[in-house]
């Protein structure tokens, strides 16, 4: 392939002409790997992402190839490795490494083995874990940990032996956790839920009739619809072994509460969440969660968030699975082209939604 570049000696003001320069300028991690551009007064030649100080454009050449700038003299950054992984894909790397590691450690790893792992310090390491995964590594390892015991609750003959076989190392310290990482005891858990009370009612609102039920953790489910009686059928589909209680006064006010935030986003949703999940799940809608309203973000946009970025289709059966209509925002996620599909509570409703927020920035 002929190699495209800035001719040498070129102006200044033929370099800002050029559209490349442009994403130079934004810095833009798109347009890595499409060409690179070299600087005369330092003798490298950068990715166009590179976070080095921006070079003044008479010093500047364009290259089409790393091949290219090397052939004209100029050696690769040390910073943005433009030869090389770029900065967003190497810490990719260091996260997913950090990851198997949580995955295969018998017991809890603190965060400065991790951070040391993979040569980075502790603060650092954290922002970047959080960054790329939506959680922390403390809560990726709890929710890891989590999906461990439900497997062993599932095919182990006890209790005890699904402890330990999940790597706790004391009932003690398994039961100080297990009701955040089931959502009730484990012998409920291995019985498929049953026993377990969740108190429920249906109201109404702009969106049509709203459900919401709540375990002894919190709010556990928040569905919507046209039908109250489908909106009941669907809440004992997802709980299937759970005793339905049919809430009081008491309770219908907490239903008024779900309702006014419904109607009114800004005014924020200040309850106690029962999030039942795989660790997939949790970090597609954490991150959803930090999603400010009034935004969107793209499925793939979401993918790269989590640090997921080939996982788009898992990433929207996250978003499909989520139980807690509006507390957790999947109707703030669009496809690529901007259309609204893809919500099972109705697209209409995804857009009223949408619009009320926006009107409410």
């Amino acid at each position: 392939m002929m190699a495209m570049m800035s001719k040498p000696g070129g102006s200044a003001a033929t370099i800002e002409q050029d559209p490349r320069w442009a994403r130079v300028l934004a810095r833009d991690t798109a347009a890595d790997g499409l060409f690179w551009y070299s600087v005369a007064t330092t003798g490298v030649y950068c990715r166009p992402s590179c976070p080095s100080r921006l070079a003044n454009p008479k010093n500047v050449r364009l290259h089409g190839t790393t091949a290219a700038a090397e052939a004209a003299g100029f050696r690769p950054c040390r910073r943005c490795n433009p030869n090389g992984l770029s900065i967003a894909a190497g810490n990719a790397v260091l996260v997913a490494r950090a990851c198997r590691l949580i995955d295969e450690a018998e017991e809890p790893l603190s965060l400065a083995a991790l951070a040391q792992s993979v040569e980075l310090s502790e603060s650092y390491f954290h922002r970047l874990f959080k960054a790329a995964t939506g959680v922390t590594p403390k809560a990726y390892a709890a929710a890891r940990r989590a999906a461990r015991v439900r497997e062993e609750l599932k095919r182990s003959d006890t209790v005890t032996q699904a402890i330990y076989d999940a790597g706790f190392n004391s009932n003690g310290r398994f039961y100080a956790t297990s009701g955040g990482m089931l959502g009730m005891t484990p012998s409920r858990y291995r019985a498929g839920g049953a026993q377990e009370e969740l108190r429920f009612a249906i109201g109404q609102c702009s969106l049509g009739a709203i459900l919401v039920a709540s375990s002894a953790r919190g709010v556990a489910a928040i569905l919507i619809g046209d039908d109250p009686d489908a909106l009941a059928r669907d809440l004992q589909d997802r709980f299937p072994n759970a005793d339905l209680i049919g809430a009081d006064a008491s309770f219908e006010a907490l239903v008024a509460q779900v309702v006014g935030f419904v109607e009114a986003p800004h005014i924020g949703l200040d309850l106690p969440l029962d999030v039942r999940g795989t660790a997939f799940q949790q970090r597609v809608w954490q991150a959803l969660r930090d999603i400010p309203p009034g935004t969107t973000v793209t499925y793939t946009g979401l993918a790269a968030r989590i640090g997921a970025p080939k996982a788009v289709r898992a990433v929207a059966g996250a978003c499909a699975a989520n139980a807690l209509a509006v507390a957790i925002p999947c109707h703030r996620v669009i496809r690529h082209d901007g259309a609204l599909s893809g919500y099972r509570w109705g697209v209409e409703r995804k857009r009223d939604l949408l619009a009320r927020e926006a009107r409410q920035i």
